[in-house]
């Protein structure tokens, strides 16, 4: 694999260097590839020469051209959400406990009646063929190596039936509802035909979004991206799971609480809503149907309410009260990072951005790499806290500073 990963590497070079000698090419564009021709030299060939969640992302911004990078790393407004979302694990200390034997750690949590090996799962991220030609499957065939969880995006650009024969078996499905309620209807028996258990409604961004560093990054993009973006730059490129739907687009801004009974009744997948962060809507989630919660901002990437999700987790499991699982993501880069959000309450940890570093960098073993890391940090962080297993991670092991 490493050969493989390193011929890769050598060839993407010689096409850079290729495009930066072509006589027929916008000089712009030459000159980018010249630019990354250059970085790509003292990129690192082996994923395992990179030891934390964090060693990725310069690694990735490095690969990827400026519009792809900005795209993955914009949040919203100023990105002080985004930013939030990795600092407020600062502001929460742990309270290890000694002489416990710690000789095996078990990462297993139960969802709905199965076991998950670990409580660490593939968070749904749009067009992965933008970071690295294998897309999806890269990070299917990574989730399924490493034995995680899989939720696949709405915008994925490849089918939801490829992604499953790459991942073994249907991954959970995040849902951008369409605009029309039939075309919801038909994609919805078409993910549930495709053997997914869970759909997960994302409803953080049914009023749209402000990404000004989005913007700044494709206005750095010298490249022509008509080969991407068939109706130019700032259009959605190939969504396959639209495909043979009316084209009138997704996300209903006229959505409420209904729209969870109108799901519940027409699929027998368990049903999660993704993007909640306060215990009003998390009560009301329970009351109209849902299975489960993810308390989510889309990574920083909906509103700039300055609310990071850990800080908002405690609030949405009390309101819960244990009817439904709670789930987090949004910021995690560290296996303590994660035992905080199960000592919070979470039965589950999404992880976005970090992975996509890994396969942006390495394909599929950087996405596997960045999920080994983070496995072994957790695993770690539990026998370190005299806490064996998931089940004896609560809150008395950890502290809240208070708020200033």
């Amino acid at each position: 694999m490493t050969e493989n990963r390193q011929s890769l590497s050598q060839n993407r070079r010689e096409f850079l260097l290729f495009i930066a000698a072509s006589t027929v090419i916008a000089p712009a564009t030459r000159a980018w590839a010249r630019q990354l021709a250059a970085s790509h030299d003292s990129l690192p060939t082996n994923p395992k020469d990179l030891l934390q969640v964090m060693d990725f992302e310069e690694v990735a911004r490095k690969a990827l051209p400026p519009a792809h990078w900005g795209y993955m790393a914009t949040g919203v407004d100023d990105d002080l959400t985004l930013k939030a979302n990795v600092e407020a694990f600062k502001h929460i200390g742990l309270k290890p406990r000694r002489l416990v034997d710690v000789s095996h750690a078990d990462l297993s949590v139960d969802v709905f009646g199965s076991k998950w090996e670990t409580p660490i799962f593939v968070a749904p991220v749009s067009s992965q063929l933008a970071f690295h030609p294998q897309g999806e499957l890269a990070t299917a065939r990574a989730a399924r190596e490493r034995r995680h969880q899989m939720i696949l995006s709405s915008t994925t650009s490849t089918s939801v039936e490829e992604v499953a024969k790459a991942y073994g078996k249907a991954p959970w499905y995040q849902l951008y509802m369409p605009r029309k309620w039939e075309d919801n209807a038909t994609l919805v028996k078409r993910v549930e035909d495709t053997g997914c258990p869970a759909l997960v409604w994302t409803v953080d961004t049914l009023a749209g979004r402000n990404t000004p560093t989005l913007i700044r990054f494709a206005r750095q993009d010298p490249r022509d991206c008509v080969a991407c973006h068939f109706n130019g730059p700032g259009t959605r490129i190939h969504e396959p799971m639209y495909e043979g739907l009316s084209n009138a687009g997704i996300n209903p801004p006229e959505a409420t609480w209904e729209y969870v009974d109108r799901l519940k009744k027409i699929t027998r997948m368990k049903v999660l809503v993704k993007g909640l962060d306060g215990g009003d809507d998390a009560r009301l989630a329970v009351e109209h149907g849902a299975d489960g919660i993810i308390v989510s901002n889309h990574g920083g990437r909906a509103t700039e309410t300055l609310r990071a999700t850990i800080d908002c987790l405690p609030e949405v499991v009390e309101a819960v009260n244990e009817r439904v699982p709670v789930f987090v993501d949004g910021g995690f880069r560290h296996g303590t990072d994660i035992y905080k959000a199960l000592a919070s309450g979470a039965r589950g940890v999404g992880i976005g951005r970090p992975y996509v570093w890994g396969l942006s960098a390495f394909g599929q073993e950087g996405v596997e790499r960045v999920l080994e890391i983070l496995r072994a940090e957790l695993t770690l962080t539990m026998r370190q806290m005299g806490t064996p297993t998931v089940r004896d991670i609560t809150t008395a092991l950890i502290i809240r500073a208070p708020a200033k």
